[in-house]
């Protein structure tokens, strides 16, 4: 991945800490970039943090609940007062699982608090200052939930479809200031989320439901955290550089090979 750098270039990534907020966040360290992870998760974001100290890598860890604007803007500033801004990766987000019925209030406004709102508080810290500076790439993690009408997932695909149109009205308010905006969509991920939720809801059961899950994707298997980390490293990096108001599919085939 040497051709796909993004050395000395200071990158914010958010819910940096485990999933595929962790793989993007170690892929770039390894990259050469001067990360910045925001996370609620202090145990986890410190965690990782110490262990990509240790490969002698730029990372700082920020305790940020990314649904509190001030916090948000407070901390963007302070690393922005230091070094220009050239990445916000927008990963910070949680699951609902449920249809309309099954969606209480509270469910609504908590996606609704982070996967929403939380992203609109980064965009809004981030870009002033990507404007200063005219230049800066932004990749917001959307979902093939926010293309598709998937089982069950009535907030989590409001969310996302929300992310993805705010994605392309970025990437097009802000072409003059050479600021790219991109989304990428995965489709299931092997994270230790989907361990968790087997865990929970088919207990001994888990690798028969597991392969149940990976066989709903037509490559036949889920897909790996690295494999989005590096799409992320790639629309981040200066290859990129004519990519813009695009959302990126990573699915296995899911959305065109599915239906």
């Amino acid at each position: 991945m040497e051709s796909f750098s993004v050395k000395n270039k200071t990158a914010i990534v958010t819910g940096g800490a485990s999933g595929i907020g962790e793989a993007i966040s170690r892929k770039f360290a390894a990259n050469g970039a001067c990360l910045h992870i925001f996370d609620y998760n202090k145990d986890m974001g410190k965690s990782v943090v110490d262990e990509i100290k240790k490969k002698n890598n730029s990372v700082e860890f920020h305790f940020c609940d990314v649904s509190n604007q001030k916090e948000v803007v407070d901390i963007v500033n302070e690393i922005a007062a230091k070094n220009p801004i050239d990445i916000l990766v927008n990963n910070a987000g949680v699951a609902h699982v449920g249809n309309v019925e099954k969606t209480s209030e509270e469910d609504l406004d908590r996606l609704y608090q982070i996967n929403i709102k939380g992203v609109y508080n980064c965009l809004f810290a981030v870009i002033p200052h990507m404007k200063k500076n005219k230049s800066g790439c932004i990749i917001n993690m959307a979902s093939v939930a926010a293309v598709l009408g998937l089982a069950d997932r009535f907030a989590y695909s409001m969310t996302k479809g929300a992310v993805l149109t705010m994605t392309y009205s970025v990437a097009k308010d802000y072409l003059d200031y050479n600021i790219r905006c991109n989304s990428i969509s995965p489709a299931r991920i092997h994270t230790p989320f989907v361990d968790g939720f087997l865990k929970k809801n088919y207990p001994g059961k888990e690798k028969e439901m597991f392969n149940r899950l990976s066989n709903t994707q037509p490559i036949g298997r889920m897909g790996k955290p690295d494999e989005v980390a590096d799409l992320a490293l790639f629309l981040c990096s200066d290859n990129a550089g004519f990519i813009t108001g695009t959302d990126f599919p990573i699915d296995g085939g899911f959305i065109k090979l599915n239906t």
